[in-house]
């Protein structure tokens, strides 16, 4: 019989990986707060405001606006920045689609550029090439709380007059020289949806330095209304994306007991970048120097499939058949469906002639990352040493059984 579970064999990890989200009776005891208060309204009560007051303390940032999910932060925060109809925005080629979308929402025009093989973010030396006189804003992804080359970035955005927006939706934690992500471009962009660090099942946040954007953004969320003024005056184009009491409660329990497990996942990930050093064929998601924390919405690995003797998705499978949860990587965004019809856009876009052709774009280093890459959850790193440890295992075995991962059915989803 195969050594690999997946073949018949016994599984390196029989037992489950602590189970996400956590909560215990904080969650419940906000709830019932909430509850008994007969304010589930932001704009009666306290809880949103709070959350707002106590996340922007924890990322430094002199603003915070708590908002529906990571999606349209994105929008209201591009919307805040000034782009709009025509305007291109640079963005890597590596996200998640709200990261295109938004972008397409408010009918700018992505101009996709490819990826940093070491980190996964955006490639800073591909910026420059990329800029043209309609160019208003770089947006940049933290993949998996990896910082992308802020200090690069920012330098041309100061030099070429761009506005820099950081999706962070992977990287609470996560610094860069001491100063936590979203703080350092003009806006940061988070979200709490049921998969990230800190959840509420969906929900998000925008953080900036600037009082101007700050009041534009909550502008935006709130039907286009302004402070102080009378309910029914709406002064701009604005959306009701406005966070409820139930999540707002629930969100300052999930920030409370964030540092300690940031303190856990990143010594775990620590000790698994020198593990999985040491067998070939796999490589650990790099860091560059600056980033001091690494939030690890994911423990994110590439794997060579010719060292393994199998494809990226037979090896996925043989991992998860040994007990390791995995999700599955991001595909390049220039191969998503709707760049593959002239209909893709529409109603929201009718003339798709102006746009760059995404489809017949290449991005190589992110067409690798994206078919070599795995995955783990971050369950991986939320136990002990020995529980991370496993995910070393479990490749170490699989790579020493890969005579055999030919016969492994590789299913990506």
């Amino acid at each position: 019989m195969s050594d690999l579970a997946a073949l018949g064999g016994t599984p390196v990890r029989s037992i489950p990986y602590p189970p996400w989200p956590q909560f215990d009776n904080s969650e419940r005891d906000g709830l019932l707060r909430v509850l008994d208060s007969r304010n589930w309204w932001a704009n009666q009560g306290t809880e949103v405001r709070n959350f707002e007051r106590e996340w922007a303390e924890f990322t430094g940032a002199p603003h915070a606006t708590a908002m529906t999910n990571g999606t349209n932060t994105l929008e209201a925060a591009l919307l805040a920045l000034g782009v709009g109809q025509g305007d291109e925005v640079i963005v890597p080629d590596w996200s998640f689609f709200a990261t295109i979308g938004a972008i397409l929402s408010v009918n700018a025009i992505p101009v996709i550029v490819d990826i940093d093989p070491l980190t996964g973010t955006i490639d800073p030396t591909l910026i420059e090439a990329a800029i043209t006189d309609r160019t208003k804003a770089i947006v940049v992804v933290h993949v998996s709380g990896s910082v992308a080359d802020m200090d690069a970035i920012g330098a041309i955005a100061t030099k070429r007059g761009l506005r820099v927006l950081e999706d962070c939706a992977h990287a609470h934690g996560s610094t860069w020289h001491g100063k936590h992500v979203g703080t350092l471009g003009d806006a940061g962009s988070f979200s709490f949806q049921s998969s990230k660090l800190m959840t509420a099942g969906e929900g998000g946040a925008v953080i900036t330095k600037h009082q101007d954007i700050a009041d534009l953004v909550n502008s935006y969320v709130n039907c286009g209304r302004d402070p102080g003024t009378w309910y029914y005056r709406h002064f701009r184009l604005g959306d009701n994306w406005r966070m409820t009491e139930w999540q707002g409660a629930v969100l300052r329990s999930q920030l409370a007991r964030f540092p300690e497990q940031q303190i856990n996942r990143a010594a775990n990930a620590d000790l698994l970048n020198l593990e999985l050093a040491k067998i070939p064929g796999v490589t650990p998601q790099g860091r560059l120097p600056g980033c001091d924390s690494q939030g690890n919405y994911c423990y994110v690995v590439f794997v060579d499939p010719q060292e393994f003797g199998g494809s990226r998705d037979q090896i996925r499978s043989a991992l998860l058949a040994e007990g390791l949860p995995l999700t599955t990587s991001y595909p390049a965004m220039h191969s998503f469906d709707l760049f593959q019809h002239a209909d893709g856009l529409a109603p929201r876009i009718r003339d798709f002639s102006h746009y760059p052709p995404y489809a017949r774009e290449s991005f190589p280093v992110t067409d690798r990352l994206a078919a070599t890459s795995l995955w783990f959850t971050t369950a991986v790193l939320m136990g002990s040493s020995e529980d991370a440890l496993d995910v070393a295992r479990a490749l170490e075995k699989v790579h020493g059984a890969r005579h055999e991962l030919a016969s492994v059915v590789g299913v990506e989803y």
